[in-house]
C-alpha cells in the first residue's frame, strides 16, 4: 500500500509476460522489474507472472516520459467496473521505458496488466497514477 498525502491506496496489480523460446526468462523478468520493482514474480512455463500493490515507479516513468495523457487514454478506454488494464512492449520495459502497446503486438510480445482498485475509486487511484495535465504538465490539486 502506497500512501499519499495521508491518502491509502488498496489496489491489486496482476502482470504477466510471455516468454518465447528465444528469450532468457530471467531477462523477461528483469524487462517487468524495470517497470514495476515491487512486483513478486514467478517464472512459469512459458511466462512470468507478478503481482503488486504499488504503481508508484511505472508512474514516477509517466511523468519522466511525459506521457500522462496517453497512459489515462489507456487506462480508461481500458476500464470494466473497478479494474482496467493495459498492455506495454516488452522491448521498451527492458530499456526501463514505457511503451503501451496498442494494435499490432511487438515482436517480442507485450506484458499485460490488470490493475484492480479497492480503494478509493478507480478515478482518484488513475488521476493518483497519470494525472490530468494542461498544456503537457501535471495540474496540481
Amino acid at each position: 500500500m502506497s500512501q499519499n498525502r495521508s491518502q491509502i491506496y488498496r489496489v491489486d496489480v496482476e502482470i504477466t509476460a510471455p516468454v518465447y523460446d528465444t528469450e532468457v526468462t530471467a531477462r523477461v523478468a528483469d524487462a517487468v522489474a524495470n517497470v514495476f520493482p515491487n512486483a513478486e514474480l514467478e517464472e512459469s512455463f512459458g511466462e512470468i507472472r507478478g503481482e503488486t500493490h504499488s504503481l508508484d515507479h511505472f508512474s514516477e516513468l509517466l511523468h519522466r516520459q511525459e506521457i500522462l495523457d496517453t497512459a489515462r487514454g489507456e487506462f480508461f478506454s481500458k476500464r470494466e467496473g473497478n479494474a482496467f488494464s493495459f498492455s506495454l512492449k516488452k522491448q521498451a520495459a527492458f530499456e526501463d521505458r514505457v511503451n503501451f502497446s496498442v494494435g499490432e503486438p511487438g515482436e517480442l510480445g507485450e506484458i499485460s496488466v490488470r490493475v484492480r482498485v479497492d480503494e478509493p475509486s478507480l478515478e482518484e487511484y488513475v488521476d493518483h497514477v497519470a494525472p490530468p495535465t494542461e498544456d503537457g504538465r501535471p495540474i496540481e490539486p
